[in-house]
């Protein structure tokens, strides 16, 4: 299941300025190892990997600020985001979601409002609030360098990419290469939490929210650097804490 629906009119978030040279950043990221990053979910028949990448997002850049990892609940924003266009399992938009936590005062905990991977009811409770956020930044569309400078230097960043292809699907291991992924139809969205070289192959690390049976333990080593294959830097954002 993927699940991104793309906003007919969309809201800019601040445009994202790098403040670090590149040649500066590690050669290798991963911010799934330094505790930024929560344990792989799964969507199951539910079109909510919106909701898991913006929660990703926002996870990371909690722990950034506040140097505790708090796993946020998906299902809070899929029950109570529909005013922004959001529909649950039926799909939802990334940078409304930021807005619509801004708005919202904040989102629950997974531990007090847990997946259920079907539209319910909102149940939101302002006493189990677990993280807030005050805006949302967006990467320059198609700029894999700005997108690299973000990831190294600011944290896990969410991204869409065309998640339509079999070969996605069928990922494994290694760095998924797929010539056909389109960069401009975009119907999945990712965590992209690091990046490296494996076998000569630049890569982008990303966290999938199919659970762990999928790719690598449920993440995948996308090409990066490859002319913005599967669009993967298109509508790339993180929060502001």
């Amino acid at each position: 299941m993927t699940g991104l629906k793309i906003s007919a009119n969309p809201t800019p978030g601040k445009p994202f300025v790098p403040t670090v040279e590149a040649g500066r950043l590690p050669d290798t990221m991963n911010w799934t190892a330094l505790g930024y990053v929560t344990e792989v979910g799964n969507q199951g028949q539910c079109g909510s990997c919106w909701a898991f990448s913006v929660i990703g997002a926002l996870e990371g850049q909690w722990f950034r600020a506040h140097q505790k990892l708090v796993p946020l609940s998906v299902q809070d924003l899929m029950d109570c985001s529909t005013s922004v266009g959001n529909q649950g399992c039926e799909g939802g938009l990334i940078d409304k979601s930021y807005e619509f936590i801004r708005k919202h005062h904040g989102i629950d905990t997974w531990k007090s409002y847990p997946y259920v991977g079907k539209n319910e009811k909102c149940r939101f409770n302002n006493a189990t609030i677990g993280a807030t956020c005050r805006g949302y930044t967006d990467i320059k569309k198609g700029n894999e360098d700005d997108l690299y400078v973000a990831v190294g230097s600011i944290g896990p960043v969410a991204v869409a990419i065309d998640g339509n292809q079999a070969s996605f699907g069928m990922y494994k291991s290694g760095v998924y290469d797929e010539p056909q992924c389109s960069s401009t139809i975009l119907s999945h969205t990712l965590l992209v939490t690091g990046y490296g070289t494996y076998k000569g192959k630049q890569y982008w690390l990303a966290k999938n929210s199919w659970g762990t049976s999928w790719g690598m333990n449920g993440y995948i080593m996308m090409s990066r650097n490859k002319k913005n294959q599967c669009g993967i830097a298109n509508l790339a954002s993180y929060p502001m804490v």
